[in-house]
């Protein structure tokens, strides 16, 4: 048996399916004499009255265990504040794709009595941290899968410079720059043309978004390589920073943004069976076949 007795169910307000696996994995693990704390927004879906409600950085030095309730985008938040304290999470999926929410709806119980019996996995994912002035003040927001650069204008163009290590790379007119974990490299840098990166990998990858130039490809770099984003002033543009698409920052031209890997990780749960091939084949298609 594992030592998770303490054990946290966040969740984001979502349609009636989060609400039923909420009341599945809570009845569950109450069943196994287990201590339940509820974030905040998972009692107000529960509607329990009785229960105390807790803010998620609250949490983090009570559980032993997270649970997310939700899709890929309620871990990118949880992660964020967990990670921190070092408490695992294991996702339940109910939301679209479900790349860090593996576990099936139908197969709760199966899934979560197989973590608590010790059977499962961990597997460690690095997060972005960014130092971005705000009105003076220094911020470090994190992100689990990406920073977005972006101007913050639609349909405007993007003046910015690279430095990677205090090395000049390059000068870039673009829609902006999405600089990604191995984990976010099937998020948004996918769709932008980024490469698929293992999560093990301590890498990341730098993706133009629409670049002014035919040679602007992709660019991989060392996991330890402080990435440096220098808006330009020819355009006049402000630029926005994103940070998984939940917070954002808008800073000037002359001002610059430092991406780097933050020192805590997140601990991810699996159960039994999790490969990351089989997820990919599965999320993203792979196996399927033209006229079958």
């Amino acid at each position: 048996m594992t030592e998770f007795n303490n054990i946290g169910l966040v969740a984001r307000m979502g349609n009636d399916s989060v609400v039923e696996s909420l009341r599945r994995v809570r009845h569950f693990l109450q069943s196994h004499n287990k201590n339940v704390l509820l974030e905040d927004t998972a009692k107000d879906l529960l509607k329990d009255s009785s229960a105390t409600g807790y803010k998620q950085a609250e949490m983090g030095d009570k559980c032993d265990l997270v649970i997310a309730v939700g899709g890929d985008g309620n871990i990118l938040g949880a992660a964020r504040t967990f990670a921190a304290f070092g408490v695992p999470i294991l996702g339940i999926n109910r939301g679209r794709l479900g790349f860090l929410a593996d576990v099936s709806p139908t197969a709760i119980e199966k899934s979560v009595g197989d973590v608590l019996e010790g059977n499962f996995a961990t597997e460690e994912h690095f997060l972005l941290e960014g130092e971005v002035s705000v009105e003076g003040q220094k911020a470090l927001p994190c992100a689990l899968n990406e920073v977005l650069i972006s101007t913050a204008k639609s349909s405007r163009m993007l003046e910015f410079n690279l430095y990677i290590d205090d090395i000049f790379v390059y000068k870039q007119y673009s829609d902006g720059l999405i600089i990604s974990s191995p984990t976010g490299s099937t998020a948004y840098a996918l769709s932008a043309g980024g490469p698929i990166m293992h999560p093990s990998l301590d890498a990341i990858v730098l993706v133009p978004m629409f670049p002014h130039q035919l040679n602007s490809r992709p660019l991989v770099v060392p996991g330890d390589s402080e990435i440096k984003i220098v808006i330009g002033s020819h355009m006049g543009m402000n630029a926005m920073i994103s940070f998984d698409s939940q917070l954002e920052f808008e800073i000037a031209p002359g001002e610059s943004i430092c991406v780097k890997k933050k020192a805590a990780r997140l601990k991810l749960v699996h159960p039994p069976g999790h490969s990351f091939y089989e997820v990919c084949r599965s999320k993203l298609d792979w196996a399927s076949r033209l006229g079958a």
